[in-house]
């Protein structure tokens, strides 16, 4: 059994930067793929950003591209999610995930995760 659990999520104004850290404990995540999803409020749990078991291949939705960037530390058996230039849409509760499986191609749909977290608030004014 894996807990996960984020960290790192608040209050910030639009332009502004967070980092949100997935903490896991109970088994290492060292060899599985790992991926943030997040939900706005009244819409559907969408996938954000993947990252591979090495870090050697990440993969982001197209909204998030080249503001935020997902990391690991397999050593922490943590992984992050630096988000830059926040928008007031990126207001949502974000959730990190461990892949089901050891495959190491990006997984996109909630049903290849078989872990989650229990989410932590990221709230951008503007």
């Amino acid at each position: 059994q894996v807990q996960l659990v984020e960290s790192g999520g608040g209050l910030v104004q639009a332009g502004g930067s967070l980092r949100l850290s997935c903490a896991a404990s109970g088994r290492t995540i060292s060899s599985y793929s790992m991926a943030w999803f997040r939900q706005p409020p009244g819409k559907e749990r969408e996938f954000v950003a993947f990252i591979n078991w090495s870090g050697r291949t990440t993969d982001y939705a197209d909204s998030v591209k080249g503001r935020f960037t997902i990391s690991r530390d397999n050593a922490k058996n943590t992984v992050y999610l630096q988000m830059n230039t926040l928008k007031p849409e990126d207001t949502a509760v974000y959730y990190c995930a461990r892949v089901r499986g050891f495959g190491s191609e990006p997984s996109y749909t909630r049903d290849e995760y078989e872990y989650w977290g229990q989410g932590t608030q990221v709230t951008v004014s503007s």
